[in-house]
This record gives structure tokens, C-alpha cells and sequence, in this order.
């Protein structure tokens, strides 16, 4: 089992930037892979960012040379630092966990969410 927990969401102005953070305990020697997905009002979830143990990462071309993911594995710890944000970027961030042999675009384990609201 793996537990993800997540934090740094809130409301900002467009043009401002957030930096979410979401901690890993449990099995984390299982992961491949973790992710930032997220939900808008009525739309389904997409992924956001991704980064893999060795280093990878993939992005939506939405949101390509805006945001960054990174990962701190002495503190089991991912990132998503988020520039230059755009009120459609407003929606539930997800963080979730890939096991070995499984791919980001179906996690296995979701955090609990964060929101993020960006205002015109």
C-alpha cells in the first residue's frame, strides 16, 4: 500500500504561481512512477505531469514551459511547481503513485486531491 498526501493548493491570480508538494509513505520501493493529474468541472481527469525513478518526465502540452515536476526522494516527497497560471488551469490536482510495471497513465494509488482556482 501506498499513501500520498498532498498540499499547496489555493486560490491565485492569473499570471501567479503555486507549488504543490505531495509526500509518499508506505511501500514507496514499489513506485515507478508519480504523477500530477487533474479535474476540472465537467471535464475528465488528464494528467498533468509525470516523472519516472529515473528521471523522465512528460507533460501536457497545456502546460509545457509553465509548470516543472520534480521529486525529492530523500524526502519521498514530488513537486509541481506551477507558473504563470491560467484560469483554465483551475481544478482538483490529483497526485498519484505507478507501481513497477505499470504505466502513469493508470496509477494505482490517488492522493486525496487539492484544489487550485485561478482568477482573471
Amino acid at each position: 500500500q501506498v499513501q500520498l498526501v498532498e498540499s499547496g493548493g489555493g486560490l491565485v491570480q492569473a499570471g501567479g504561481s503555486l507549488r504543490l508538494s505531495c509526500a509518499a509513505s508506505g511501500s514507496i520501493f514499489s513506485i515507478n512512477a508519480m504523477g500530477w493529474y487533474r479535474q476540472a468541472p465537467g471535464k475528465q481527469r488528464e494528467l498533468v505531469a509525470a516523472i519516472t525513478s529515473d528521471g523522465s518526465t512528460n507533460y501536457a502540452d497545456s502546460v509545457k514551459g509553465r509548470f516543472t515536476i520534480s521529486r525529492d526522494n530523500a524526502k519521498n516527497t514530488v513537486y509541481l511547481q506551477m507558473n504563470s497560471l491560467k484560469p483554465e488551469d483551475t481544478a482538483v490536482y490529483y497526485c498519484a503513485a505507478t507501481l513497477m510495471g505499470g504505466s502513469y497513465y493508470s496509477p494505482d494509488y490517488w492522493g486525496q486531491g487539492t484544489q487550485v482556482a485561478v482568477s482573471s
